[in-house]
């Protein structure tokens, strides 16, 4: 029997399955329980996307990254965000040479953004003015420095990391940065059981090790077949119900969110559900994406797309509890219609 072309994507879904539970494996090494964290950070590389990573210091945020620019083939620098940092330390500059001859000429030096998995450690410690300086690499995967356009690495990441807490010398993300990152991952405390597992990995004469299971281009094609994948109408309708539930001014919805939310998700929260629910599906050895996976991905992806108003806020009310909220009741809705 002659294989179809349905056949054939099944095929390759299957293999990349496959690679990604090495990865999973070889990352779990390094970077000991928060299974959750691992997956969405997955999640994200596989998106092409970037990710926002919140937790108090010491959570292993730094480890993770490093782990992941091993297991996936990429070429990884690292930014450590500060008050003092400027664009310049971030794109990099041109340089004025002479030669032996003694002529001169203008040389470019690329800065750390320059690479395939960029974490950007403590983003909020830097000013508007630097923080800026990556808007338009994480949207447009190019640099403008002196006039001049510069591509950057392919594939090209953004890990950010920012601490929850601290907040004396910090610099809020603007919203238009926000909506660049994919997802939100919210790195916990681990469990008593993790944290033993931890002391006994890491306190030791050797630690485990993460080896290399993706190539670069065995990324990017895996990044292209995600795009493939099939996604079931009920899964599209859900991810729009429960986009335009979580916006105050839409007819649809609910009496608290119109109460509570100053603005919700843009058009861009959808497309990242779209793709975050495929990739879900991928890790977890699935062929397409199912309701569950809106639900699982509706708080990474929208908690830092939304606002709470001044009221909501001065009642203590929870924008993560709202949007497990709006996306169960959607969920009801769609299963009773």
């Amino acid at each position: 029997m002659t294989p179809t072309p349905d056949d054939d994507l099944v095929a390759q879904i299957e293999a990349v399955e496959e690679k990604l539970a090495l990865a999973r494996k070889s990352i779990e090494r390094r970077f000991i329980g928060q299974e959750k964290v691992v997956e969405l950070t997955l999640s994200a590389l596989l998106c092409g996307g970037h990710g926002l990573l919140i937790g108090l210091p010491g959570l292993g945020k730094t480890r993770l990254v490093e782990a992941l620019s091993t297991v996936m083939g990429l070429h990884g620098n690292r930014i450590q965000f500060t008050p003092d940092l400027m664009p310049a330390d971030i794109l990099g500059s041109e340089v004025l040479e002479t030669a032996a001859d003694g002529s001169r000429a203008f040389r470019f030096l690329p800065g750390p953004v320059f690479c395939q998995l960029l974490m950007a450690d403590e983003i909020n410690r830097a000013s508007p003015r630097t923080q800026s300086a990556l808007l338009q690499a994480m949207q447009e995967r190019q640099v403008t420095v002196a006039g001049e356009d510069r591509d950057l690495g392919q594939p090209f990441h953004v890990l950010a990391t920012q601490n929850p807490i601290e907040q004396e010398g910090t610099y809020s993300l603007p919203e238009a940065q926000l909506d660049r990152f994919l997802v939100q991952i919210d790195v916990e405390y681990p469990d008593r059981d993790t944290e033993r597992a931890i002391l006994l990995a890491t306190t030791g004469v050797a630690e485990e090790e993460a080896h290399a299971v993706f190539t670069t281009e065995e990324l990017i094609a895996a990044q292209k077949l995600l795009r493939r994948m099939p996604v079931g109408e009920s899964v599209v309708e859900q991810i729009l119900d429960l986009v335009r539930a979580c916006r105050p001014d839409d007819p649809g919805a609910s009496q608290r969110v119109c109460e509570s939310v100053n603005w919700g998700p843009g058009p861009r929260a959808a497309q990242a559900l779209m793709m975050t629910v495929r990739a879900r599906a991928m890790l977890n050895g699935r062929l397409a994406p199912s309701t569950d996976d809106v639900l699982a991905m509706a708080r990474p992806v929208l908690s830092h797309r939304m606002g709470l108003n001044f009221a909501a806020r001065a009642r203590g009310d929870s924008l993560a509890d709202l949007i497990d909220e709006t996306a169960a009741a959607v969920t009801r809705s769609e299963a009773a219609a």
